[in-house]
């Protein structure tokens, strides 16, 4: 499997960080694997929210500090 495709929203405020997601996510294949990197600590609650209703699977979700770490894999 490949390495998962960034997405740097950090320093971006709800609802960007999410919004930059789906827009990146877009032109790639289903099963494609992302890592989202954020700082706002909405995204706790957006990223979730946006996987289930978009279809996509939240594999892993971590807290290191102030940086949020999501990896998504489109459905």
């Amino acid at each position: 499997m490949s390495d998962p495709v960034l997405i740097d929203v950090r320093g971006l405020k709800c609802p960007l960080p999410v919004l930059k997601a789906e827009r990146r996510m877009r032109s790639h294949n289903v099963g494609t694997r992302f890592l989202l990197l954020a700082t706002d600590p909405m995204a706790a609650i957006d990223v979730p929210h946006f996987c289930n209703e978009k279809g996509h699977r939240l594999v892993a979700d971590h807290r290191d500090g102030n940086e949020l770490r999501f990896e998504i894999e489109k459905g």
